[in-house]
């Protein structure tokens, strides 16, 4: 049974139930049968669940097709006006305001309700009965108990949500998990493969909340020759071909290929889509999960429109903690395998994801809010033990050593008024020539070959002073220490990478203002010895205690430690002069930051779970650091080898006092100095500096 038809059946199957919650809910609209203090969370909760039954009638009964773009965009407003930043300190999505009105414990279940209540949203344009039914249910359940009791314990109302959470696992998880691997699940797609393009109208068929960015994007994009277009997908889907062939996977054995993406981009998607037909590849394109079930704290990964609120993502992205014990953990690590030993044969023919990222938007610092949940120390251990070991299973399903991926990243129109020029930048910058930058770069690459470490040093106020431990060689003649990466699965080009030699690396890293994940951070700082972080701060918050636990809930994602996974220097100045040029440099997203400096990962290496793959750079010598003290371990306990993240920290070239290394004898290779590249045969990167230099003057 295809995905159209057992959504239709699941429909079928929960008419009466349905109809039946949907009358309850137009009930609790109007009764006054629990306490005054939580009357107005219910009623309003209960308008907008029937706001959802609304949008999703219309949607099955055609009628939201008849729509004008004004109706689109009014409905679209009044389903997350709540959650807008204006309104957001007023509403019960607030774990603040939830708290404030309703208690300590009640505010915070209730707050978490009320939210997963509002994952119902992509369910009404899905046409997704049997999901809103589940909701409703839950919703009604947790209200029945407020009429019978005036006052109810917070723990009954958290079994309640925990019942739920570990029930419908065979649901919601188990659905994630296959959307994730069919590409029987089209809903996207066939919107993005059928749709009038040239109709705005079309964005708002998504679900999700549509801005200027969306809107101005598609706008754009219509404006442009359809060979641009075709030249924008040709470089991601050949990132994406190019990518398995530079690490001796074999593309050919693969039929699915997952594309992630914002909205607003849709003229690019149709085009890459048929490429990727053309390679045999069927696109799988989820949607970014919304429910406390599926998604990943604050992490958008999908499909997705503007974000209404990232405090609001931010502030939910532990709610698990309100309920999470180990039961659940293997519940859903029971629902994990279960699911994916029924679909092994699709498994198998996954490739991975081809991820078109945009940047331009305000930056985001959150602000850390004490009523929102926290796991606790335990509960972090398991979220811990459930990254490893889900990492495990997916691994023995989608094997990392067969799969692979690409990114590139466009800009949206909140990056100014010159988007259109900023647009027409990016595009020069993520075609720029693949083989000017791997002779470079090889170059580079033979004076590293040559040392036992590299030092790098901070200029001014920057206090990054760091020696990195290479790997030896057996055999330079047929052997080298860094990856020369031009424009694969990272686009754009380009860098040299290694994985360093952890103990022997030490010292400190610091950079003045940097984004990670979509967040702010001013003055990280962070101190290395063996390789492994030691101490870490930043200069976000006033206490010193908030800024570390900042860092360590987003940056070392709950471990006591993270090891220096990746070393890399970036050569994209072409990059790093339009970023100053514009004044952009910190909305760049770091897939083109990490290439304007000196970057280094913590976390997993880049060759994680692929690191027995032989893999050789243009010259056709081999890479031979893929390994560290910590990713060996996968021989012995896999579970202790992975950190599942990688995050990546650039230092930009104008906080650079010298790049060097060091070699055995002791003889010192300056590779940059004051900024600049002095290694002879690579001035030519100076070149675009050079024009920002005439520039200032």
């Amino acid at each position: 049974m295809g995905w159209k038809e057992m959504q239709k059946e699941r429909n079928e199957q929960c008419e009466e139930r349905h109809a039946l919650a949907v009358d309850r809910l137009r009930g609790i609209v109007s009764e006054e049968t629990v306490s005054e203090r939580y009357l107005s969370f219910f009623q309003d909760t209960a308008i907008f669940l029937l706001e959802l039954e609304n949008v999703r009638r219309k949607i099955s009964e055609g009628i939201w097709d008849r729509y004008s773009l004004d109706e689109m965009k009014s409905l679209n407003e009044i389903l997350y006006r709540d959650i807008l930043p204006p309104n957001y300190g007023s509403s019960y999505a607030d774990p603040a305001y939830a708290v404030g009105r309703l208690g300590k414990e009640m505010g915070k279940i209730l707050s978490l309700l009320y939210a997963e209540m509002r994952s119902g949203i992509p369910f009404a344009f899905e046409n997704r009965k049997d999901y809103l039914t589940i909701l409703f249910e839950l919703f009604i359940e947790v209200y029945n108990c407020f009429e019978e009791s005036e006052e109810p314990e917070a723990k009954e109302i958290r079994d309640i949500v925990y019942w739920y959470a570990s029930d419908y696992c065979d649901v919601f998880l188990a659905d994630r998990i296959e959307e994730q691997i069919d590409p029987e699940y089209s809903f996207a797609a066939d919107i993005i493969e059928n749709a009038d393009l040239d109709d705005d109208r079309y964005l708002y068929r998504f679900g999700e909340y549509i801005t200027e960015n969306e809107l101005g994007t598609a706008r754009h994009l219509r404006t442009l020759p359809q060979e641009t277009i075709q030249r924008m997908a040709d470089v991601y889907t050949e990132g994406y071909r190019i990518g398995f062939i530079n690490t001796g996977k074999d593309l050919s054995k693969k039929s699915v290929v997952n594309i992630r993406y914002s909205l607003g981009f849709e003229r690019v998607i149709r085009a890459a889509i048929e490429n990727f037909r053309k390679m045999g590849l069927k696109p799988v394109i989820y949607r970014a999960a919304s429910g406390v079930i599926t998604k990943r704290e604050h992490h958008k990964i999908g499909y997705f429109g503007a974000i209404p609120n990232w405090q609001y993502e931010y502030d939910h992205r532990q709610d698990q903690a309100l309920f999470m014990d180990k039961r659940y953990i293997e519940r859903r690590l029971e629902v994990m395998k279960t699911v994916y030993e029924k679909n092994r044969e699709l498994a198998a023919q996954f490739a991975g994801p081809a991820v078109m990222e945009t940047f331009g938007e305000k930056p985001f610092s959150p602000a850390a809010k004490p009523e929102a949940p926290e796991y606790s120390p335990e509960q972090r251990e398991l979220a811990l033990m459930y990254d490893s070991r889900s990492g495990q299973i997916t691994n023995e399903y989608i094997r990392g050593d067969e799969r692979s991926f690409t990114i590139i990243a466009y800009p949206v129109p909140e990056i100014g008024e010159i988007y259109p020029e900023i647009f027409n930048e990016v595009i020069r910058i993520n075609t720029l020539d693949a083989k000017l930058y791997e002779k470079v770069q090889q170059t580079m690459i033979d004076a590293l070959d040559q040392g036992e470490y590299v030092h790098v040093l901070g200029k001014g106020a920057n206090r990054t002073d760091l020696r990195v431990q290479l790997i030896h060689l057996d055999d330079p003649e047929k052997e080298t220490k860094f990856e020369n990466c031009v424009a694969d699965v990272n686009i754009p080009v380009g860098e040299v990478f290694t994985s360093p030699v952890l103990e022997g690396t030490e010292g400190i890293l610091n950079v003045s203002r940097v984004y990670l994940d979509g967040l702010e951070y001013r003055n990280l700082e962070l101190t290395f010895k063996d390789g492994k972080i030691t101490d870490y701060n930043c200069a976000n918050f006033d206490s010193r205690e908030e800024g570390k636990k900042y860092i360590y809930d987003n940056v070392l994602k709950n471990h006591e430690t993270l090891p220096l996974g990746e070393f890399a220097i970036g050569t994209n100045t072409t990059a790093y002069v339009v970023g100053r040029k514009y004044g952009i440099e910190e909305k760049m997203p770091i897939l083109i930051a990490e290439k304007t400096g000196p970057h280094f990962a913590v976390g997993d290496t880049c060759y994680s779970w692929s690191e027995d793959i032989r893999v050789y750079n243009p010259n056709g010598k081999e890479i031979m650091a893929k390994d560290n003290s910590v990713s060996i371990l996968r021989k012995e306990d896999v579970s202790k080898a992975y950190f599942h993240c990688h995050t990546d920290i650039t230092i930009p070239y104008d906080e650079l006092e010298e790049i060097s290394v060091v070699t055995k004898e002791g003889k010192n290779i300056i590779l940059i100095k004051n900024g600049r590249f002095v290694l002879p045969g690579t001035e030519v990167l100076n070149e675009p500096l050079k024009e920002e230099t005439k520039c200032q003057k």
